[in-house]
């Protein structure tokens, strides 16, 4: 399965030194049933970047925690073998958890297909969302138009072999 995971800068330069992106369990996105449904498509483009957004906005949550970090969400992607996910399979139709999945071991950074980072030119948006995420979660109206603001950039695509330019 191609999952998505969720990380930061400071987090994938850990990894990075270490090899690989842990320690397991690692909660990720996926294409889930669940997905499938909610989308209601067959386009395997399609459900993967929907689950590589769900991780982005995961990314962001976790970029509210770490007010160090860079103002830039960061989805590593990885192709794992089925054995090594989980998911709940009559899990609700409830979008903050559609296509979550947890991932059994870490995920080895030789074996990952990709990585996905903000631009340059996102860090303000994505810095005022991380900084009124939980407004947002109350139902502030102002707060979500905030957050989606951050959410209308695109993450652009690296190689792995461009990781070491993206954490220096």
């Amino acid at each position: 399965m191609r999952v998505y995971i969720p990380t930061t800068l400071p987090r994938l330069a850990a990894a990075h030194e270490a090899g690989e992106l842990g320690p397991a369990p690692l909660d990720a996105f996926g294409v889930t049933p669940g997905l499938r449904e909610w989308y209601v498509s067959d386009d395997i483009e399609e459900l993967e970047y929907a689950a590589l957004t769900r991780a982005a906005g995961a990314s962001l949550r976790m970029l509210a925690g770490e007010p160090a970090a860079a103002r830039r969400r960061v989805v590593l992607v990885a192709d794992v073998p089925d054995a090594q996910v989980s998911f709940d399979p009559d899990q609700p139709l409830d979008p903050a958890v559609l296509g979550a999945v947890r991932l059994a071991g870490a995920i080895r950074l030789a074996k990952a297909a990709a990585v996905h980072v903000d631009a340059d030119d996102a860090e303000q948006d994505v810095a005022a969302a991380a900084a009124i995420l939980g407004a947002a979660d109350q139902g502030d109206d102002d707060a979500r138009f905030t957050v989606d603001g951050a959410e209308d950039h695109e993450l652009l695509w690296y190689g792995m072999q461009e990781l070491p330019g993206l954490i220096a």
